[in-house]
């Protein structure tokens, strides 16, 4: 008996330019969160903040909210403005 070749729809060992670029796998997982320099809107002091807060954090000099938890990412209050601080 003589086996016949049956083309596959996808080739495995030569993928295309296009099959490759979405299956790119990281080679060095780097974390999500990050330090950031957030500006009050109202008194304009700049506080630092993780990312992922898990508490409430409040403006060091007028007191404001300017950030809430949620189950991942902190919340910004509206009107805050950030910077994502360099290593």
């Amino acid at each position: 008996m003589q086996q016949k070749n049956i083309p596959l729809a996808k080739e495995f060992l030569h993928p295309s330019p296009e099959e490759k670029r979405k299956h790119k796998k990281c080679l060095a997982y780097s974390p999500s969160s990050y330090f950031m320099s957030e500006k009050c809107f109202r008194c304009y002091k700049i506080t630092t903040v993780f990312s992922h807060a898990q508490m409430v954090v409040l403006c060091v000099g007028c007191f404001t909210v300017l950030c809430q938890p949620t189950g991942g990412k902190a919340r910004l209050t509206k009107g805050c403005s950030f910077r994502r601080k360099e290593h």
